[in-house]
């Protein structure tokens, strides 16, 4: 699995143009007017890992198969999208789709660029979208929670949804520290429970140290996992060679580029972790939830890996870079056998035993 992140904000906050960069290609039209882009532009990128690069020249592999992430560029969000006003209902069911939500807020001034409401103002941006969410989210619980389709939800699935139904007529972020119930308000549709990062698109200028619009939202959102992109730079940089691209960077003081923040912070939030496969067929990285046991993480590659699972042979990834081989860390005490219980950890190299 990858993760798919979703793009949203006010129409003309840059999405197409980050979407662009992103993806390093120029499937989202990018003008300056409201809902330029209306069916959602999805783009496919590896992730690119550095440890499954020396993975595959040490198992000579034939091929090499990083994981990826999905962009979807969805079309700009108006006030009144809850009720359908602007794309809103398209826009709000398109969100519904991702894992994590990507929202992109202007964080800088331009003449040649109008804004939907006439004033440079991303915190209020961020209120309008988080509004908008939250009137769908309520639609929706209200709705579950009709007389007729009362009798279709067991008891505790009720008692959530009115706990949730409070919160959000109170105006409070959805909460819920227990795995049954995000389970099944994720079933339910609602997107205030999806996690987030808070993406400010600025110019060059504030790249580094920012200016008055991200230090607001800084302020504004201090638990909030908050990036600073500049989707121009950025669709500079994906046209760049990688030698190119490492002097451009280091000339406008950029460790990181922004597809590199997002997919670090996006595997943060969604609690990701990477093992590997490699072998003189293929090294591949795959991607699985933190704490995840050792069949589960099988069923990644082939769901009958799971119930016909036997053992893993583990061994670290700077083991195996060190030693130069499965055998090599064998041979020096490094390779573990591990059983049903075993949880993978992100770097693992991973050879599973299943039965035929």
């Amino acid at each position: 699995m990858g993760f798919k992140c979703g793009i949203v904000g006010l129409p003309n906050v840059g999405k197409s143009t980050l979407f662009n960069a992103l993806t390093a290609s120029k499937n989202a039209e990018a003008a300056n007017f409201p809902f330029c882009t209306i069916d959602p532009n999805i783009g496919v990128v590896d992730v690119v890992d550095e440890r499954l690069d020396f993975l595959s020249k040490l198992s000579k592999s034939k091929k090499k198969i990083y994981t990826n992430i999905t962009f979807v560029d969805i079309a700009g969000l108006v006030k009144g999208a809850s009720k359908g006003e602007g794309l809103g209902n398209k826009f709000l069911s398109h969100i519904r789709e991702v894992d994590a939500i990507i929202h992109l807020v202007r964080c800088f001034e331009s003449d040649k660029i109008t804004h939907v409401n006439s004033k440079i103002d991303p915190v209020n941006d961020l209120e309008t979208i988080k509004t908008e969410i939250m009137l769908s989210d309520i639609d929706i619980i209200q709705k579950k929670l009709e007389k007729g389709k009362k009798k279709l939800l067991n008891e505790k699935e009720i008692e959530v949804l009115e706990k949730k139904l409070d919160q959000l007529n109170q105006n409070k972020d959805l909460t819920t520290n227990h795995e049954d119930d995000n389970k099944f308000l994720s079933t339910v549709g609602l997107l205030s429970i999806k996690p987030k990062i808070i993406v400010c698109n600025v110019d060059e200028e504030s790249l580094t140290k920012g200016n008055k619009f991200t230090e607001n939202i800084k302020s504004r959102y201090p638990n909030e996992k908050i990036v600073k992109i500049c989707a121009d730079i950025e669709d500079q940089i994906m046209g760049l060679d990688k030698n190119e691209k490492e002097t451009f960077m280091k000339e406008i003081g950029l460790n990181k580029t922004g597809l590199n923040q997002l997919i670090r912070e996006g595997y943060d939030l969604l609690r990701l972790d990477t093992f590997f496969t490699s072998g003189p067929e293929e090294s591949r990285a795959w991607t699985v939830k933190k704490n995840t046991l050792a069949p589960k993480a099988a069923s990644v590659i082939h769901t009958d890996f799971e119930k016909n699972f036997i053992r893993a042979e583990a061994v670290s990834c700077e083991d195996f870079i060190k030693f130069g081989s499965a055998e090599k860390c064998k041979e020096n005490g490094k390779l573990r056998i591990e059983g049903k219980d075993y949880i993978v950890k992100d770097g693992d190299v991973l050879y599973f035993r299943v039965n035929p």
